[in-house]
């Protein structure tokens, strides 16, 4: 083992205690891009409930759809992201937002259950929408990059929650309230498509 030298410890704390002048904005920037993100979807009730509706279908699919369609959606949604940060236009964003709602609450609802294939091209095309949405309202001075990844986590303990609540779907009384779940999500849906189209 070799001996530390004598200015090991003196200069980490040196280092520790140097000031950081120099990259407080771009810290700053990036502390407020991940904060940002991570709250951009929770802040939406439109975005929430379609969020949760993908764990949802997810767990009525079964495997392997229950991570396929979580990991489908947050995907996608990063392409969908970048086009909004990049200033892509994408017509219907809101329409498309609330497209989501209704049909991946209707899926739900009426347990529909599609080739594999078919529901992860359904939930990707929708995450295009919603990313694209994120992107494009990134807070000014934040880092496109901490926000982009704040919302793709919140992305993903939403549906992470859609999940645990679908595996109630293994009970009666579960089935029923998961049904009625997406239910509820579809109609959201219904009055969010009414606002886009106002």
């Amino acid at each position: 083992m070799k001996p530390r030298t004598p200015f090991t410890l003196p200069g980490a704390l040196l280092m520790l205690l140097l000031p950081a002048a120099a990259f407080a904005h771009q810290e700053a920037g990036q502390a407020a891009g991940f904060l940002a993100g991570l709250e951009h979807p929770v802040s939406g009730l439109d975005h929430m409930l379609a969020m949760v509706a993908v764990g949802l279908w997810g767990a009525v699919l079964g495997q392997p759809a229950i991570w396929m369609l979580p990991v489908a959606f947050p995907l996608m949604m990063a392409m969908g992201g970048l086009m909004g940060l990049l200033g892509f236009p994408l017509p219907g964003v809101e329409i498309g937002i609330a497209a989501s709602a209704i049909v991946l609450g209707a899926m739900v609802m009426t347990e529909r259950r599609l080739p594999l294939r078919a529901a992860v091209v359904i939930t990707a095309l929708f995450a295009i929408f919603h990313g694209h949405a994120h992107g494009a309202e990134l807070p000014e001075g934040a880092s496109a990059l901490m926000y982009s990844l704040g919302f793709v986590m919140s992305t993903g303990l939403l549906h992470a929650v859609g999940i645990a609540l679908g595996t109630l779907h293994g009970w009666s009384a579960g089935r029923r309230a998961v049904r009625a779940a997406g239910g509820g999500v579809a109609l959201a849906g219904l009055f969010f498509m009414w606002k886009a189209l106002a």
